[in-house]
């Protein structure tokens, strides 16, 4: 039956439900009640269970109150018998909404907290807010650290989370016992209630001049925080280059700046903190003794009971506690605010890439390439592609040679979509890809990166990139084809997995280059994709294993459409046609022996080389 009851109100959020509208709006507050109006009905109910919950709590001490005045009617001789006599209907109604009211009111709002807000509305958002976030282009993670971008998606949802509860649970809970005991304390004289009004009017001041300031720091604090945590990150993560150059202290002083930073915007936010404490501490002490200076000044002419007086001083000192706590948690409910505000103007930024509203499923029968007058120059005045055509037949297999710089990665990044052309278009078996929908045209086409870094998963999960649904004998068939099978099986974690269920560590730290470029292979190998992109395939394998693969390579090649960058020439040599690039232009093409017996730029890098290698490509 609990547990009943505990289901019931977890499952009321699905907070992995399906949503096609994951932007939300960058204005703070806009940004806010974005996910909080997916969650409306809990929402209301804490709002309604905390006022319940502060008007019962200022009722408790009119209870204590009015107990007084009624002990003070009866002998005590009469026994209960007497008192239940003359108040018995009074008692019972006290005894009902202290032990029955308040108890179902407590258990409500615990379960509405608890069981439907932290774990479904908490992970609704950070949920969005990682599906928003990871369908950014390339270009938004490089302009950012990672462990930043991690930091404001995890803690933008806690945060609002935070913030709203808190608002709930300390303004509004504080705004009803203020309306409260004005009503109460207003029964029995004009002036107790006109002393509760300046007393609010007061504290209200106070909060304008303060909150704006907090709000303001707390801001540039959680900014610097993020900064900071962005910098960690990127130290932890490049660990070995640090070692390896021996820059140690350097790095120290690079983090120092960050700490020194986040220190400063601290020191101001916690300045404005100890003003509202001390102001607090000022108002209330000249409150509370006009307060009871005034009580008993009414007791004394007879306007008002001894247990008149016992309840309102009762209020008075919870009001004291509950203003004071409540300007101490403006130092959370603005921390709060300032994370929010810093996280929603990363997550709220629009997708820049993105499918057309008409886009289609890119269908390949004949998986030719058409570049067309293509231009792109990441944003910059000079173009590093620059009006390139080029056509590439169903199952040629051509290979694109260039000096760093040229435009060769760009090239194919382009392909890929990763990035949209400034004019021109690409088209895939006579399509426009950039009318086609991302997902589709990635899934046509298999690639083998340079820099081969995989998820810190399990070796089998790696592979299963490649085709998700593929059976157990096919993942160990492409591992096999990519020479992968035998370190595999001898593969083990700090955890006791091995085999294909071994964890390669962050990135694929724990493999060695040429064992994470194999595993590569193999995901593709799985894939089967009828365009292959090889952008040097095995420049992390040495001249044994790359002999080995080689066989297994071309015969994946098959039937595909192939475009194979590489810096060591010799691997290409063979394909059906050569593309030499340079300054984002073809200058040359055809096969090796005609680029050799040409004497142009090809010919001058295959002369230069030794083994058949020209410098590796800076990134483009």
């Amino acid at each position: 039956m609990i547990i009943s009851i505990f289901r019931a109100f977890e499952n009321y959020i699905k907070p992995f439900a399906r949503r096609e509208d994951l932007k939300p709006p960058e204005n703070v507050f806009a940004f806010i009640w974005f996910y909080i109006s997916q969650a409306k009905a809990p929402f209301l109910a804490m709002l309604v269970l905390g006022g319940m919950t502060a008007a019962i709590e200022a009722a408790l001490f009119w209870f204590v109150g009015r107990l007084v005045d009624i002990l003070a009617t009866v002998k005590p001789g009469d026994g209960w018998s007497g008192l239940l006599a003359q108040h018995g209907g009074e008692l019972v109604g006290m005894l009902v909404l202290i032990a029955v009211v308040r108890f179902f009111v407590t258990l409500a709002t615990a379960l509405t907290d608890q069981q439907v807000i932290t774990p479904g509305f908490y992970n609704m958002m950070r949920w969005q807010s990682y599906m928003h976030v990871a369908r950014q282009s390339l270009t938004f993670f490089q302009n950012d650290f990672s462990g930043r971008i991690v930091t404001k998606v995890w803690s933008g949802g806690q945060a609002a989370g935070d913030l709203v509860t808190s608002l709930m649970e300390s303004v509004w809970f504080v705004v009803i016992y203020s309306v409260s005991m004005l009503f109460l304390v207003g029964g029995l004289d004009w002036r107790l209630a006109l002393m509760v009004i300046l007393w609010v009017a007061v504290f209200s001041a106070l909060a304008r001049y303060f909150v704006p300031r907090i709000r303001f720091h707390s801001r540039e604090t959680a900014e610097a925080a993020s900064m900071l945590s962005g910098r960690m990150v990127d130290a932890y993560g490049n660990i070995q280059t640090l070692r390896l150059f021996g820059r140690d202290e350097a790095n120290d002083r690079y983090m120092r700046e960050g700490f020194d930073l986040y220190q400063e915007t601290q020191i101001m936010f916690t300045r404005f903190i100890t003003g509202v404490r001390a102001s607090m501490a000022l108002l209330s002490g000249i409150m509370i003794t006009s307060m009871a200076a005034l009580c008993i000044h009414l007791w004394l002419e007879g306007r008002i009971t001894a247990g008149a007086v016992a309840f309102t001083l009762a209020l008075v000192l919870r009001l004291n506690f509950l203003l004071g706590r409540l300007m101490t948690q403006f130092n959370g409910i603005m921390r709060n605010f300032g994370t929010v505000q810093n996280a929603a103007e990363t997550i709220s930024q629009p997708i820049s890439l993105v499918d057309a509203p008409d886009a289609k499923e890119l269908v390949v029968s004949k998986p030719e390439i058409r570049f067309e007058n293509v231009r792109f120059g990441y944003g910059r005045e000079r173009m590093i592609i620059d009006d390139l055509s080029l056509t590439i037949r169903p199952g040629e297999k051509i290979g694109i040679i260039g000096r760093s710089g040229a435009g060769k990665s760009t090239m194919v990044n382009l392909l890929l979509r990763f990035y949209d052309v400034d004019s021109g278009r690409i088209l895939i078996d006579g399509q426009d890809i950039s009318k086609v929908t991302q997902e589709s045209l990635r899934s046509h086409l298999g690639m083998v990166t340079q820099d081969t870094s995989l998820l810190h998963r399990s070796i089998r999960d790696n592979i299963l990139f490649g085709r998700p649904d593929a059976t157990e004998a096919q993942v160990m068939e492409a591992a096999r084809r990519a020479e992968a099978d035998q370190f595999i099986l001898t593969l083990s974690d700090q955890r006791g997995r091995t085999g294909l269920e071994a964890h390669v560590g962050e990135r694929g730290v724990k493999l060695s280059g040429g064992q994470r470029q194999r595993v590569a292979i193999a995901r593709v190998m799985l894939k089967d994709a009828p365009i292959l992109v090889l952008d040097e395939a095995t420049s992390a394998l040495d001249s044994e294993v790359e002999a080995a693969i080689q066989s297994n390579l071309e015969r994946l090649m098959e039937g595909k459409t192939v475009l194979a960058i590489a810096h060591r020439l010799s691997t290409i040599a063979t394909l059906d046609r050569l593309i030499v690039m340079d300054k984002g232009r073809i200058i040359e093409e055809g096969t090796h022996a005609q680029l050799i017996a040409r004497g142009g730029l090809y010919a001058d890098l295959w002369n230069r080389q030794s083994g058949g290698f020209v410098a590796a490509d800076a990134a483009q």
